[in-house]
């Protein structure tokens, strides 16, 4: 079967797209894509910041792009009210080693941990993410 389309990224809506690619570039190691293509600057001239701003990953494949929101509210998770919506995974091979590194960071550790090979977090605007132990 011929593929309509080629997966390019995930978008996350949050306050701060800057912000909230440090910190996403932190777990990857990814590159922040100052210019991302066809969008603005990461900031305008009179210092304003883009609304979008998106990771570089390696060899160019699929990534992760934050879009400014205003007035965003974080999802609640567990719960139906305010989903998820959608979340990321990461594969570790040691959970409480990338743990400590996630919390010096700003993540959270979810209350909640429905697994033993899982741990879910949140990131500094309250998206959950798992790291996997792989």
């Amino acid at each position: 079967m011929t593929a309509i389309a080629t997966f390019a990224l995930v978008a996350l809506d949050c306050p701060d797209p800057a912000a909230l690619a440090r910190f996403y570039s932190d777990i990857t190691g990814w590159e922040i894509d100052r210019e991302p293509p066809d969008g603005p600057p990461l900031e305008y001239e009179d210092g304003e910041q883009s609304d979008w701003v998106q990771l570089r990953a390696p060899g160019g494949g699929a990534t992760i792009a934050f879009q400014q929101v205003e007035d965003y509210r974080p999802p609640e998770w567990p719960g139906a009210e305010h989903p998820q919506q959608a979340h990321l995974d990461f594969d570790v091979p040691d959970l409480d080693a990338a743990e400590e590194r996630l919390l010096a960071i700003g993540a959270r550790k979810h209350e909640f941990q429905p697994g033993k090979t899982f741990r879910v977090y949140l990131d500094p605007v309250g998206h959950p993410f798992c790291l996997v132990l792989s």
